[in-house]
């Protein structure tokens, strides 16, 4: 399940609260950066390589390169992860819209 690194380490990668201090958005030495919309970015980066890998899969099944199993299995993981990505970006416009309802 390596593939769903940036999901296994999120409660690792967002800044601890502290104080009166913004989090950080400069890179880490891991070129990934700390903000919110980073680990978006890196998330979705991740869900699209997910969907080329199944692509690419696919394709050697079509030349007679792979076996039905590790396409299907690549064609899940990318389902899979779609669906969560898209569970993720339902909540988050939620979020906005009971943000914007609240009366200043």
């Amino acid at each position: 399940m390596s593939d769903f690194t940036i999901y296994n380490n999120m409660p690792r990668i967002m800044p601890a609260p502290s104080g009166i201090k913004p989090p950080s958005a400069a890179p880490t030495p891991g070129g990934k950066t700390d903000s919110f919309g980073g680990v978006l970015k890196d998330a979705i980066s991740q869900v699209n390589e997910l969907e080329k890998g199944s692509q690419g899969e696919l394709q050697k099944f079509m030349n007679n390169e792979s076996d039905l199993h590790s396409v299907m299995i690549a064609l899940e993981k990318a389902d899979l992860s779609f669906q969560m990505m898209m569970q993720v970006r339902n909540k988050i416009v939620n979020a906005y819209q009971e943000i914007m309802k609240t009366q200043v």
